[in-house]
């Protein structure tokens, strides 16, 4: 088996919590409308890549989650410019936007997008880079070439585990796109992504897993009251020791612990904040 193929258990029948505090239909539809409209917006200016500012783009990504009716809350240093890997655990389709609020970067897709019509070719003009899963003699020339990206001081977006997961269970991180961290000697930026209710209570809502359709994973969001996307920034871990060593501190990292010490080796300590770095402050969008 490839290690690009996703193996998530979850379900969304069995991980999926019924909501029990649904908004009125008339602001869901309203919710729904506007998501749509920011993300065909997203499409249209895709073809300018990186010629578009990035606030501009953390702008819009915050917009599209908003809109959906989920406050976002972001803790943690802002990730620093230059080559960057940035990695987060996978539970939605909202953690894209959530990635690139943090920091605009090019994500790592499945080969199949590329086929789609008209949208496959529009996402590949944006910068995506594509890996086939299904071709494991593929993986060293993937490798190479998220390498190569990372070392002309660009940022790469990974979900590492392959596959998303209901939010409550998570998976082990792979670890093919960390040795393109290594070979290009550029930082790993570990990312939590969790979701919850107004009362701090897990949600699984959000969720987009197994055989869950797009709008069915829309219409619950935008349904949904009160909910709240936490993106923890994690401390930056400095491109040493083996892939395996570096997948498990940033694996350790997006389950929420700090003890990278502790449980990895002695030199896989988090790298040094950026003279002059600001930290992020935690800003709660507004309802609607």
């Amino acid at each position: 088996m490839s290690v690009w193929l996703p193996g998530a258990p979850c379900t969304p029948r069995a991980c999926i919590d019924a909501t029990s505090r649904a908004t009125a239909a008339p602001r869901a539809v309203a919710r729904l409308t506007a998501v749509v409209l920011l993300l065909l917006a997203g499409i249209a200016l895709t073809p300018l890549g990186g010629r578009l500012p990035a606030g501009w783009v953390r702008g819009w990504a915050r917009a599209v989650v908003r809109a959906a009716g989920v406050r976002v809350r972001i803790t943690g240093a802002a990730p620093p410019d230059g080559g960057l890997l940035l990695v987060a655990n996978h539970i939605s389709w909202l953690d894209v936007p959530l990635l690139a609020a943090v920091r605009p970067a090019r994500m790592v897709a499945k080969q199949e997008i590329r086929t789609w019509p008209v949208a496959g070719r529009i996402v590949a003009r944006g910068g995506v880079l594509f890996i086939d899963r299904d071709r494991l003699r593929a993986l060293p020339a993937t490798v190479a070439h998220l390498a190569d990206v990372l070392r002309r001081g660009q940022a790469v977006a990974v979900f590492p585990e392959g596959s998303t997961w209901c939010g409550r269970a998570q998976g082990r991180f792979r670890r093919a796109a960390f040795q393109a961290a290594l070979d290009a000697g550029v930082p790993v930026q570990p990312v939590r992504i969790r979701y919850r209710t107004g009362g701090g209570a897990a949600s699984t809502a959000p969720a987009f897993i197994g055989d869950d359709s797009l709008l069915a994973s829309l219409w619950r969001v935008v349904t949904a009251r009160g909910l709240v996307a936490d993106v923890d920034v994690r401390p930056r871990l400095a491109p040493h020791g083996t892939r395996r060593d570096l997948a498990a501190a940033a694996e350790t990292a997006a389950r929420g612990a700090d003890a990278y010490a502790s449980t990895h080796t002695p030199h896989l300590r988090p790298a040094r904040a950026m003279r002059g770095g600001t930290a992020q402050r935690t800003t709660p969008a507004s309802s609607r």
